[in-house]
């Protein structure tokens, strides 16, 4: 194939990649549907089962998560004894999941300490109006309508 040809043939594909190409994007007049824009909401139920299962897992790895240790040690070890490379390579691979296994404990526990912090924190963040539960969303629309503005 000439060098003429292949130049040739690549802008070709450019120029039917391009034409093809197409941006996703919101319409010029900021709509996007009927969705109004709104805050992000959650409740301490949701805080509470995400903390809760955080923990579970935290518990059931830290459990379970070092159950091959010791025999994949002692296999590790009798296949260096006997000359086998392969001892290294297992011995690696256990190291590197206790690694693996003890980012994946901290991260349990922060999430699941992260979610009951955050649940102490905006416990107070719901007001009671005449007799009725409100979010600071709630709040927030009675001042954006009101007199005065």
């Amino acid at each position: 194939m000439a060098w003429d040809e292949w130049e040739q043939l690549k802008n070709q594909a450019a120029h039917k990649q391009s034409a093809r190409m197409q941006l996703n994007q919101l319409p010029a007049d900021g709509g996007g549907g009927s969705t109004p824009q709104g805050d992000l909401t959650v409740d301490q139920k949701d805080l509470a089962a995400i903390g809760d299962r955080a923990f579970k897992l935290w518990e059931d790895l830290g459990r379970y998560g070092r159950d091959a240790w010791s025999s994949s040690q002692t296999a590790a070890s009798d296949l260096k004894t006997q000359g086998f490379t392969l001892g290294g390579a297992v011995d690696r691979v256990q190291s590197r999941w206790e690694e693996q296994l003890t980012s994946l404990l901290d991260a349990c526990a922060h999430i699941s300490n992260h979610m009951d912090f955050t649940k102490k924190v905006h416990q107070g963040d719901e007001y009671y109006i005449g007799g009725q539960i409100s979010s600071i969303s709630t709040l927030d629309k009675g001042f954006d309508g009101g007199k005065g503005h």
